[in-house]
């Protein structure tokens, strides 16, 4: 196979979004490809066998291939599915999960199980951050696997409310009024306002800003542009009914905690709760929304979650753990320490279903089965999918 420009057609797509191909004896995985598309592309790089390329020319459309809407599509590094009807990106998700926890988590057979669809395919981000060059003035998203900055005027998958906030940073940039070391804004939606920051903290207009309130559930949360927080308001309640689903019990134990978004529901089921989050200005939003909710019966440790994990205060029977680690799953030190805690019932809610499928597999072999698996699509036109997992001893 040399560098000029080759024949394939896309067999399916993998994890991490690429669409695989194979010619002249390599495993050929091109970027933002359809099931079934027949395709001239070119050589990107070459890292031993595999061969990772673009899109030349679109021979054959798949029947699941579409005209993306948005005018960055292919520069932005943001979307990476707009080119799949919406079915085809369910679709491609589940698959996605079934291939991981065959390959990864050595499942035999996969249970069945469902995606629940947004309700929104677009304009459901209530979450963002944006990267931003002071000497190009450009503002928006990195492309593609660089650093370069796709400036970005209006995006398909922000909230309205984050529109109307990134074309605000449009119009102070014109006017050459953003202070010229930063590099990116974080910016999040509540009920009635938006939370907005650069990497210091500072509101780029220049006003006090003292965080946001979402409501989930009826359940209030405050939080600014600094905290995590799911990206997606519509699928929430369904998300936390799915990770709490009908346990109820003595004592409860959250990993990753966050500012309280399951802990707040944990600690009308349980008598006591124990929420761990290593980011301490976190854990203060969390220990604030538990107590403007009036539940005194959850404590919010700031600490190192494997840490915690290995002390001997953390041995207490557990009856129920819920994790939902970061994108890159949990540490071999905290699986470990779930272990030897010995919940009766373990939910692992994950971002990332190859992460997942490796922590399940020490978790099973560790003496869990599962119990149950659900897939929400909190980010449409991604291969980025939530998953829910439920085990027991």
């Amino acid at each position: 196979m040399n560098a000029e420009d080759f024949e394939v057609v896309i067999e399916r797509i993998l994890p991490g979004g690429l669409g695989l191909a194979h010619a002249d004896g390599r495993t050929v995985m091109v970027a933002l490809a359809a099931p079934g598309d027949r395709l001239r592309v070119r050589i990107d790089r070459v890292k031993g066998n595999v061969v990772f390329a673009s899109i030349v020319q679109v021979i054959e459309s798949s029947a699941l291939r579409i005209e993306p809407p948005c005018p960055y599509f292919g520069r932005c590094g943001g979307c990476d599915f707009q080119q799949l009807n919406y079915q085809a990106q369910l679709e491609t998700k589940k698959e996605i999960i079934r291939d991981c926890l065959r390959r990864l988590a050595s499942l035999e057979t996969v249970p069945d199980f469902q995606i629940v669809p947004a309700p929104h395919e677009w304009h459901y981000r209530a979450r963002a951050q944006w990267q931003f060059d002071p000497v190009s003035k450009r503002l928006g998203y990195f492309e593609s696997g660089s650093h370069r900055i796709c400036d970005v005027a209006e995006c398909a998958v922000l909230a309205p409310e984050l529109q109307a906030e990134l074309e605000k940073l449009r119009r102070l940039i014109e006017q050459d009024a953003l202070s010229g070391n930063t590099r990116y804004f974080r910016a999040i939606a509540g009920d009635e306002s938006v939370s907005i920051a650069d990497e210091r903290g500072r509101n780029p207009i220049g006003r006090h800003d003292g965080g946001i309130t979402r409501t989930v559930h009826g359940e209030t949360y405050v939080l600014n542009a600094a905290s995590f927080f799911q990206t997606n308001n519509d699928l929430l309640p369904q998300l936390i009914d799915e990770a709490l689903s009908e346990v109820r019990g003595g004592k409860a134990v959250e990993l990753y905690s966050g500012v309280g978004l399951f802990t707040l529901p944990l600690a009308r089921r349980f008598r006591e709760v124990v929420a761990v989050e290593s980011d301490a200005p976190a854990g203060n939003l969390a220990r604030h929304n538990l107590a403007h909710a009036g539940l005194a019966n959850a404590e919010v440790v700031t600490r190192d979650v494997a840490d915690w994990l290995a002390m001997d205060s953390a041995s207490r029977e557990t009856d129920f753990l819920l994790l939902d680690p970061p994108r890159t799953g949990a540490e071999s030190r905290v699986i470990f320490g779930i272990l030897k805690l010995k919940p009766k019932k373990i939910c692992y809610v994950s971002c990332d279903p190859a992460t997942l499928a490796r922590d399940l597999k020490k978790l099973i072999a560790g003496g869990y089965s599962i119990d149950s698996i659900k897939a929400f699509d909190m980010f449409p036109q991604t291969h980025h999918v939530e998953t829910v997992v439920h085990l027991s001893s």
